[in-house]
Order: structure tokens, then C-alpha cells, then sequence
């Protein structure tokens, strides 16, 4: 039986007082709305209603039922209109995991999202490594770099862009690294996140080209990395989003245009693509328009020439 359904009935019935009525309304028959009104009695055990032949009246224990099964029948309609609400527009909270620059990137511009959707709200996790979604109860990640895990549901948005970078008081009586076996000789902040960190990659006309750096300081987190690296602790390979203001100010110095850093896939992941609510959709596509707005992330040859080119100074 449906609880429900035979509820609603139940109280049209109580409303009009007649069966034959509330069946013709309904456009069914008059024992099928007899039939639910015996199984709620059926239900509870006790005399609902008392049926002649001219009206159908409610017994003591009918007029005790009427407001609870009301009050039952109105959270069901809450609840449907709620649901059915959030099945259509982006309504709740998304807890959303992005690396540090990229969080700090976006965190200024939620701005456009949270008015177009009202009833969205964020909550925003900055991290250096992958997070366990599941465990965490995180909605979507942003992660950089090539995902294999197969029970995560994967959407490549963009690349990212990264510059070698060094203060100036660093460099002061320094030998300036021109390619990426120089930097064996200096003190290499390493920004420690995946594992082999202290192998850096980068481009060159015969192709991916990797070395082996060292230093004296190391951290987990890229804006320790950054401020270090300000601080003249040695030469950093950071997100643009964290240096290059730094780089236009003369605080850095990008340095080895000829072999630009390597980069790495942006990729959106989350747990499930069945049933994935409009608000974690929302989300998703406001991150991708983020991206995309910014040539520097861009998955193109061009637009990565473009960005370093402007940094540079060079055609």
C-alpha cells in the first residue's frame, strides 16, 4: 500500500463525504477508493470511516486521524516540491577542493556564480595533495596532473602554466641558469606534493627534458614556496597565478626562457556522473569558464607562447 496516495484519499473522502465522488474526481472507480480507504484501516487496525448508502461519515477514530494524516500528507508535498527543486535548479552546499593557487584564484571571482545561483552556497577546501572524496564527503576536486583512479569520474578543463622563478638578491653575483642542467649548481626550493618533486620538467625543441634539483628549504604548501623564494632562499618553478604579479613588479625574476616548465592537465573529478545534482553541475561548468577565460590555462600551443611572450619580452 501506498501510505501516502491512500492517506490523500482518505482525507477526500472525510472532506466530501462520499466514495462515488471523490472517484469520479479522480477518474477511477468507487470500490478502488473504497478498497484504499479498507487497507488504511486495514493498516492501523481500527474503523476509519461508516459507510450506508446515502454518506460515508467518520468514526471517533477517523476525526483523531484527519490532522496527523494531514500534517503527514503536507511534509510529503514539502519534501517532493524540495526535491524536485533541487532536481532542477542548483540548490545546497558544494564542498569543492582545489589546489592552493588555484583556490585562491577562484575564491576572488565566486563572486558571479553565488549571484547567478541563490541558493548555492560553497565551501571551499584549498589542499596541496589529493583528497579522499569519499572519506572527506568532498563533491568535486580540481587536481592537477593525470588521474587513474577508475572509480573517479573524470573532465580534463585546462593545463596548467608554471614559471621558473628567482628574487634578485638571489641571482645578485650568480651565475643566471640558461638551461635546466645549470640548476644542479644553485639552491632549489622544492615545493613538496606528489613525491618526486625534486625533479623538475620542462620543454625544449627535442622534447620534455627533466633534472634532478636540490636545496636547503622545501615546503608543502606553494605560497610558503613563494614567499621563500621572495625572500631570496633560492630559484622556485610556481603556478603563474602565484608569481606572475611578482615577475611584473621585478620582486621575481622568470628565468630560462628557452625551456619553458612542462605542463600538467587540469582535471575536474568527483565521485559518480548518475544522478550528479544541478549544483554540483553548476559548479563544474562555472570552474571550466574560469579556466578558459585565462589563456594561460588553456590546453593550446598558442595560448602558452602567448602568456610567456608577455612575461618574457620575446616574439
Amino acid at each position: 500500500m501506498d501510505l501516502i496516495a491512500a492517506l490523500r484519499t482518505f482525507l477526500r473522502v472525510a472532506e466530501v463525504g462520499s466514495f462515488s465522488a471523490v472517484a469520479e474526481e479522480r477518474g477511477v472507480t468507487q470500490p478502488a477508493v473504497s478498497r484504499q480507504v479498507s487497507a488504511l484501516e486495514e493498516h492501523f487496525g481500527t474503523r476509519l470511516v461508516q459507510r450506508s448508502t446515502h454518506a460515508v461519515t467518520l468514526t471517533e477514530e477517523g476525526r483523531e486521524l484527519v490532522p496527523a494524516a494531514q500534517q503527514l500528507v503536507d511534509s510529503a508535498d514539502a519534501l517532493q516540491e524540495t526535491t524536485g527543486r533541487r532536481r532542477s535548479k542548483a540548490v545546497g552546499r558544494v564542498r569543492l577542493s582545489v589546489p592552493v593557487p588555484l583556490g585562491l584564484y577562484f575564491s576572488s571571482r565566486l563572486d558571479a556564480l553565488l549571484k547567478k545561483h541563490e541558493e548555492l552556497s560553497i565551501d571551499l577546501i584549498l589542499h596541496d595533495r589529493l583528497r579522499d572524496l569519499i572519506e572527506e564527503g568532498i563533491d568535486l576536486q580540481l587536481c592537477v596532473g593525470e588521474i587513474n583512479d577508475s572509480a573517479l569520474i573524470s573532465r580534463r578543463v585546462g593545463a596548467t602554466t608554471a614559471f621558473l622563478v628567482a628574487a634578485p638578491n638571489y641571482l645578485k653575483g650568480r651565475a643566471v641558469p640558461e638551461q635546466p642542467a645549470d640548476l644542479q649548481e644553485h639552491d632549489c626550493i622544492v615545493y613538496h606534493r606528489w613525491g618526486r618533486d625534486d625533479v623538475w620538467w620542462f620543454a625544449s625543441p627535442e622534447g620534455a627534458v627533466s633534472v634532478s634539483v636540490r636545496g636547503r628549504f622545501r615546503a608543502n604548501n606553494s605560497e610558503a614556496v613563494r614567499r621563500a623564494a621572495l625572500n631570496g632562499h633560492g630559484i622556485a618553478l610556481l603556478s603563474h597565478l602565484l608569481v606572475a604579479d611578482d615577475i611584473s613588479a621585478g620582486r621575481l625574476r622568470a628565468l630560462m626562457p628557452a625551456f619553458p616548465p612542462a605542463r600538467f592537465p587540469l582535471t575536474v573529478v568527483y565521485p559518480s556522473r548518475r544522478n550528479l545534482p544541478p549544483r554540483v553541475r553548476a559548479v563544474i561548468e562555472f570552474l571550466s569558464e574560469i579556466i578558459r577565460a585565462d589563456p594561460a590555462m588553456r590546453e593550446d600551443a598558442d595560448a602558452r607562447a602567448a602568456s610567456h611572450t608577455e612575461v618574457y619580452g620575446q616574439d
